[in-house]
């Protein structure tokens, strides 16, 4: 953490006081991430992909993408640089549902039907 002096006057005379930076922002950790995503697809009625190699390559792109861009951008997507584009493809993005529901998972592997099959229309 950096320190930074801060003016401080006191009795009309300028003194400096060492001030701990507050604005330092948290590393967000892949563990946290797999349990924000074990209850969303929890509270959705899905599952997380079984395969745990490739279930930790996404978790940790997802991680990443939080830590570097502020934001849980899904890996497996291309972030255009258009703020309301991206937005579409902040986890759970807005395609995950349709996927799920047309092809058993989302695009990124990352979010299952709870029984694994594919819905038929």
């Amino acid at each position: 953490m950096g320190y930074y002096t801060k003016p401080l006057i006191i009795r009309g005379r300028i003194k400096c006081e060492s001030v701990m930076k507050h604005m330092v922002k948290q590393k967000h950790i892949p563990e946290k991430t797999r349990e924000w995503l074990l209850r969303y697809a929890d509270k959705k009625g899905f599952i997380l992909n079984p395969n745990e190699e490739m279930l930790n390559i996404v978790i940790e792109g997802l991680t990443n993408n939080r830590n570097e861009l502020g934001r849980q951008y899904c890996p497996c997507r291309i972030i255009t640089g258009d703020v309301e584009q991206d937005k579409k493809i902040i986890c759970p993005c807005v395609y995950h549902e349709e996927e799920i529901k047309n092809n058993g998972s989302c695009h990124c592997g990352l979010f299952f039907r709870e029984n694994g099959s594919v819905e038929n229309h």
